[in-house]
């Protein structure tokens, strides 16, 4: 819910609501219009998705490489972990703010920003290398810069996705965007670990690179800047002003006035959890038989394999079944994915099971930007994304820390097996909900053929 000055004027969202004309006034447009032009020959948005895809692998080659540095820096795990911790809780302090900022200031501004900020940490990183001034404060600096950059630049990169494409091409967008994380997200790891074989300033190179490219690509691309409720020559005291007054936190109070957004995204905070959980105890049980770090390396990467392939299964998945019905199948089809390692066939076993698990995210991915983010005004879009993710993200570090507690008194094979258990025990109330086993699919336009 998303309060307002004027009394009893309230956006709320309870359930799905058609996606027609009213929504936006650039949907209306849109649906007048001529036919669009091909997703494929939309070079504002290939241009756009291009600057995505340099930051999306730029930040998975730094999420390696950066440890790497730090521990050869200082020799400490600890100090190591840090920086990626330092990062992530960054990223979570700021991102309500972000999510505000998305809606109140000029989006493409934000991005030029947030782009050149990322850049301007990314480089100072081989500067102080070259002259050996490199320190752990130093570093550590940087991880809180590239994770407030994460938190202003994250909601308005979703939000210019929608502005550079029809209506009816979203889901066909959002499906190329997936090849886009999962690509990074498997390419990333090996290719942080073949440039530090290179020499040590070489993958920050690289990331210096990317951050030159997504900046590049704030630059040249133009979307609209802000909602069309939130310019600033609207008169004070008008409705146009709800966006002001619906504060930071208008999105978590939307989400929180739907039921079937409260399933959703409780089911996916579940599983966000369990994944981050299951990786500390699969790494030390494969290690305890005998399997080398490329092996856990490749094993844990068939996630990010099954997601590139589930990318084309998006369509046929949604056509499949509803969006809560599917939603309880991908969730449940990760329930016995921790007990994978305990099975016969050591890193091939786990392979298979988080490929399996990796073909429904993509089809959850876009799921929740049907049910969601095309169901609030675009006023309140930013903040409602970043609610979203700061929801969705906050589970990780939870998961990571309670397997790690889990470890300190049981072994692997027991950690794993709880993990499971309590898995299924979670999911047991969303099953039983009849509102998400019910919901059908926001109506749309059909999509069109790239």
């Amino acid at each position: 819910m998303a309060g307002n000055s004027a009394a009893g004027n309230r956006t709320t969202v309870d359930e799905p609501r058609p996606i027609t004309a009213a929504n936006t006034a650039a949907e209306a447009e849109a649906e007048t219009a001529a036919p669009p032009v091909p997703l494929r020959r939309n070079l504002r948005f290939q241009a756009l998705w291009a600057g995505q895809a340099a930051a999306s692998l730029g930040m998975r080659v730094g999420d390696t490489a950066f440890p790497l540095l730090v521990l050869a820096l200082t020799g400490s795990s600890t100090a190591a972990g840090a920086f990626g911790a330092v990062q992530m809780i960054t990223t979570l302090l700021l991102g309500i703010h972000g999510g505000a900022v998305a809606d109140r200031l000029d989006r493409r501004r934000v991005l030029i920003t947030s782009d050149a900020a990322r850049l301007l940490a990314a480089t100072s990183v081989p500067v102080a290398m070259a002259f050996d001034r490199l320190t752990l404060p130093h570093l550590l600096l940087v991880a809180a810069a590239i994770g407030a950059t994460m938190a202003y630049s994250g909601p308005v990169r979703m939000l210019a996705v929608r502005s550079v494409v029809a209506p009816e091409q979203l889901a066909q967008a959002l499906a190329q965007d997936e090849a886009r994380l999962n690509g990074a997200a498997l390419a990333g790891p090996p290719l942080a670990g073949f440039l530090y074989g290179l020499g040590g300033a070489v993958p920050f190179l690289g990331t210096t690179f990317t951050s030159l490219l997504a900046l590049v690509s704030a630059l040249v691309v133009r979307f609209p800047g802000r909602p069309a409720d939130a310019r600033p020559n609207h008169e004070p005291g008008t409705a146009e002003q709800q966006p002001e007054s619906g504060g930071a936190l208008a999105g978590f109070r939307l989400l929180a006035a739907s039921p079937l957004l409260r399933s959703v995204l409780g089911v996916l905070l579940v599983v966000n959890l369990a994944g981050a959980a299951l990786v500390l105890p699969v790494m030390v049980l494969l290690r305890e038989q005998g399997t080398g770090s490329g092996g856990i390396g490749l094993a844990l990467a068939g996630e990010a394999v099954g997601a590139l392939a589930g990318a084309v299964l998006v369509s046929r998945l949604h056509r499949m079944a509803g969006p809560g019905a599917l939603l309880l199948v991908v969730a449940w089809a990760t329930v016995p994915v921790p007990l994978a390692p305990l099975l016969p066939g050591g890193a091939v076993t786990v392979f298979a099971g988080l490929f399996v698990v990796g073909l429904g995210l993509p089809s959850l991915r876009v799921m929740l930007d049907l049910l969601v983010f095309r169901q609030v005004p675009d006023e309140l879009r930013g903040r409602v994304i970043a609610a979203t993710m700061t929801l969705l993200t906050a589970g990780m570090p939870a998961g990571t820390l309670g397997s790690g507690l889990l470890l300190d008194h049981f072994s692997p094979s027991v950690a794993l097996a709880g993990i499971t258990a309590l898995l299924a025990v979670a999911l047991l109330p969303a099953t039983a909900s009849r509102t998400l086993r019910r919901a059908v699919w926001p109506t749309a336009p059909a999509p069109s053929q790239a």
